[in-house]
């Protein structure tokens, strides 16, 4: 998807991070379990047991030393189109500019601005310490996204999505549905300690796929105030089948597949790719909040 010409997005929406002092597995992440799974794997890991883990919550820790903090600095419209820290910058700013209005509407919540941290390597957070390996991911203690960009490329080219900037941009988005739904009362209500096909688990990453949806098949008509001009231009079929090859992407039933050549449904954490892909169209067709309640679905 890409972005408007007109003027430039501010700087200061998106932090540096700096290193942690450990690694630790955060919940809440679009793709915690890719990276998990194989590394378990290639470490004589049982896949079960590492999905559980993937899933669980991370207790509290020690956050980031703020001492020598940096941001990402005001980017020209062609800089968030071609260079991945002022596309994460603008995305987060489109986002922020859509959720204030729908939480409020939608839900009857406040919207609250989330941090975002762009980080290389590893970073210290509200759960923990958090390596790369981690993939993007939300943590619900400090109210953050953390991203390291560098994972698009392992997204595209180990684990076989298209790429291109509406898959970047859908990554971001789905962990700004998990500040949503933590926003809400969803992340809060969930019980995320199982597995299976119908546990919480697999509920709360399914809903955030469709709170993306919701984001991204509105992003053409949302205004920047700023700068007078929708955010986005409209999306076109390439555009939508690249977020659809992302949200397939990180399906368990395909991970598993690559990873073990089976697939063991009561070990699932995030949903099948049909699923991610199919809630993440619900959003995107004028699904509303209550249409992503995948806790109180019926069916997934």
């Amino acid at each position: 998807m890409t972005f408007n010409e007109g003027g430039s997005f501010e700087g200061g929406r998106v932090r540096k991070g700096g290193r942690g002092k450990g690694p630790v597995i955060a919940g809440g992440g679009i793709a915690a379990v890719l990276v998990a799974v194989v590394v378990a794997l290639l470490n004589g890991g049982d896949l079960g047991s590492v999905l559980g883990t993937v899933s669980e919550q991370v207790q509290p820790a020690g956050a980031e030393d703020t001492a020598q903090q940096q941001y990402v600095e005001e980017c020209t419209v062609e800089q968030a189109n071609t260079e991945r820290e002022c596309r994460l910058s603008a995305t987060a700013l489109s986002l922020d500019d859509y959720w204030s209005e729908a939480l409020p509407d939608q839900v009857g919540v406040d919207y609250v601005v989330p941090d975002v941290v762009s980080f290389e390597a590893a970073t210290a957070t509200g759960c923990g310490s958090a390596t790369s390996a981690v993939g993007p991911f939300y943590c619900p203690p400090d109210q953050t996204v953390y991203i390291d960009v560098s994972f698009f490329d392992e997204l595209r080219d180990r684990f076989g999505s298209s790429g291109g900037p509406l898959a970047e941009e859908y990554v971001v988005a789905h962990e700004f549905g998990h500040h949503i739904e933590q926003l809400s009362g969803a992340m809060s209500s969930a019980d995320r300690s199982g597995t299976g096909p119908e546990s919480d688990s697999v509920r709360i990453e399914l809903m955030a796929d469709c709170l993306a949806g919701m984001w991204a098949g509105n992003a053409a008509t949302n205004i920047d105030d700023k700068r007078g001009v929708p955010f986005m231009q409209e999306i076109t079929p390439t555009d939508l089948k690249d977020a659809l090859s992302a949200a397939s992407a990180v399906g368990d039933d395909r991970i598993q597949q690559s990873a073990t050549g089976s697939v063991n449904p009561e070990a699932w954490t995030h949903g099948s790719s049909e699923q991610r892909q199919r809630w993440f169209m619900t959003g995107y067709d004028g699904g509303t909040f209550q249409d992503c309640n995948a806790l109180e679905a019926s069916t997934l």
